[in-house]
């Protein structure tokens, strides 16, 4: 059996429920801007549509298709556009203050202090997140992480974003790992996954909506509490 030192987790929809976090934050934000008078009658059918809207220009990040500016400028302006508002204003106003607030939540995905607490005692703990550096470490403090990993590295101060090696070398360097030591654990087949296999590191694939792939990975799991049967 591998003997692991060094354990990589990705953050968001790994450990802080991203889903949950930002539902609640559009929910607030709807009452603030009044959506409901212009017409976003169904806020389950508003955050339904900006979630696939979401996820492309992540994806698109993630594959350097677009910068920040884009995504943070464009996912609200098309999701609002999907109802008939076409508001610059509104969508930069409602866009800036998702930032403000969301990260602020804390909600975390099921099992995921547990786990944590099980795993610090036994290995050298890491983050390895795409997500922007002010705001990643904000989600970190305010849903009490922080005291769990030694390093937090984002593709903002690695200058590479998952699954580009380049953030996966910095970051062996900057913890003084091995990649034969080490394993990481994201929802991501191709961030985290591939990304970390095509640099000979372990992975496991957290998978809790148990979509079908044929991608090669150490393990899958649908819970985070599976982990204590592998590590």
């Amino acid at each position: 059996m591998t003997l692991y030192k060094h354990i990589f987790f990705d953050l968001d929809h790994t450990l802080w429920d991203m889903n949950s976090n930002s539902y609640v934050t559009i929910c607030e934000l709807a009452m603030k801007y009044k959506l409901a008078e212009r017409g976003i009658t169904s806020i389950d059918d508003f955050f339904c549509k900006y979630k696939v809207i979401n996820d492309q220009l992540w994806l698109d990040y993630s594959r350097d298709l677009i910068d920040r500016n884009v995504l943070r400028s464009e996912r609200f302006k098309r999701a609002f556009s999907l109802f008939g508002i076409i508001d610059d204003q509104l969508a930069e106003e409602f866009g800036d203050d998702y930032v403000s607030h969301a990260p602020k939540k804390s909600n975390l995905m099921p099992h995921s202090i547990d786990v944590l607490d099980y795993l610090s005692s036994k290995y050298q703990l890491h983050i390895i997140t795409n997500g922007f550096e002010e705001v990643q470490h904000v989600k970190i403090e305010n849903s009490n992480l922080k005291k769990y990993f030694s390093n937090v590295i984002t593709s903002d101060k690695a200058c590479f974003k998952k699954p580009h090696k380049g953030i996966f070398e910095y970051s062996i360097n900057l913890t003084a790992a091995e990649y034969k030591n080490s394993i990481m654990i994201g929802d991501s087949l191709e961030a985290d996954i591939i990304g970390a296999r095509d640099c000979g590191m372990d992975q496991v694939f957290y998978n809790p909506e148990k979509i079908s792939h044929e991608e090669k990975v150490t393990h899958e799991i649908s819970c985070l509490t599976e982990l204590k049967n592998i590590l």
